[in-house]
């Protein structure tokens, strides 16, 4: 009579496939080897390591494609509203607006409103992003982002930016972005 392989037979059957394929890398001995199988087979499962599709191996791709999801509202001068839509592309496995699409967003947001009090012979070099992710953003909801200006001066600007679902009102993540205003090299 045969059996059927038990789930934890199925997991360690992946695990050592997983760790089959990575055997290049270097694991220290004081790890367990299996969370060393469980970490490889997270890995794998989320694609890390796949090769970038060639039609996105370009100059300016991610920039481009992050634009898709950003509608400019307004623009006033060291204030900038837009309106972003968390469709499948930037989300997570959970069904969540990525951490990481976050962070660009952010990054994206807080240059563009800062360079409407910068002046154009200054780069804006990022020191510093902090995010708070105080909600998930669910697929295809709109999310309303404000940033504004909250110190310029000579070197420095430090951009607040919040993120709110337009649906509800609530506040899922809120940022602050500092940069250091540079001459723009003359070489």
């Amino acid at each position: 009579m045969a059996t059927k392989p038990s789930s934890s037979t199925t997991t360690t059957t992946a695990s050592a496939s997983a760790v089959a394929e990575t055997s290049s890398v270097k694991i220290s001995p004081e790890v367990d080897p299996k969370h060393v199988s469980e970490t490889q087979l997270f890995v794998k499962l989320m694609g890390i390591g796949a090769p970038v599709p060639e039609n996105c191996n370009t100059d300016g791709f991610f920039d481009s494609f992050l634009r898709n999801f950003i509608k400019v509202d307004q623009i006033q001068r060291g204030r900038i509203t837009c309106t972003v839509v968390a469709k499948p592309p930037i989300c997570n496995a959970y069904g969540t607006l990525h951490g990481g699409a976050v962070g660009s967003l952010v990054e994206v947001l807080s240059t563009a409103c800062a360079r409407t009090v910068v002046a154009e012979d200054k780069e804006l070099f990022l020191g510093e992003i902090s995010i708070s992710y105080l909600s998930g953003t669910p697929i295809n909801e709109e999310v309303e982002a404000n940033a504004s200006v909250v110190k310029s001066g000579r070197n420095l600007t430090v951009v607040a930016l919040e993120f709110k679902l337009k649906k509800t009102g609530n506040l899922v993540y809120l940022t602050h972005a500092t940069f250091y205003n540079m001459p723009v090299s003359r070489l």
